[in-house]
């Protein structure tokens, strides 16, 4: 592997671990606050960080103007992201950090396994192959024994 793959594999790594604790910590933040306003509150400070980030790194608002021109389906991955931190926000203290994250990757493979088949969002086609498919399947029925206490 490339030192490239190699940082983008730790990255996604230390990604996996943040968003578990990301989800107990929104859990626990939505409870005290209420799911809504926890989601709100910390889109708002990931919009401060963003921005801070951006003018440090740019040295200015980068290419904030060409996002917006964008065409408006590549905005989805927004709405997504909002989508995915308030489930997590409401589903952890109900089931259970373990069980959240379990059928949240779960669904991001199954996902991921169509995106890959049929070459959305312009991919490149990957053949769902039998021992991605049993891998699924393996991790769909562990994310379901997750259910149980």
């Amino acid at each position: 592997m490339s030192g490239g793959t190699v940082a983008a594999a730790m990255l996604a790594l230390a990604a996996g671990l943040a968003g578990a604790a990301q989800a107990a910590v929104m859990g626990r933040f939505g409870e005290r606050v209420g799911s809504l306003e926890a989601v709100t509150w910390a889109f708002l400070l990931s919009v401060a960080l963003a921005l801070a980030v951006l003018l440090v790194a740019r040295r200015g608002l980068g290419g904030l103007g060409e996002a917006a021109s964008a065409p408006k389906w590549l905005w989805l991955g927004a709405l997504l992201g909002t989508f995915i931190v308030f489930t997590i926000t409401v589903a952890s203290p109900r089931i259970g950090t373990t069980a959240t994250i379990a059928l949240l990757v779960a669904g991001q493979l199954a996902m991921g396994a169509v995106i890959d088949k049929w070459g959305l969002f312009g991919f490149e086609r990957i053949a769902l192959s039998w021992p991605r498919a049993l891998g699924i399947a393996l991790l769909a029925a562990g994310a379901a024994l997750t259910l149980k206490r």
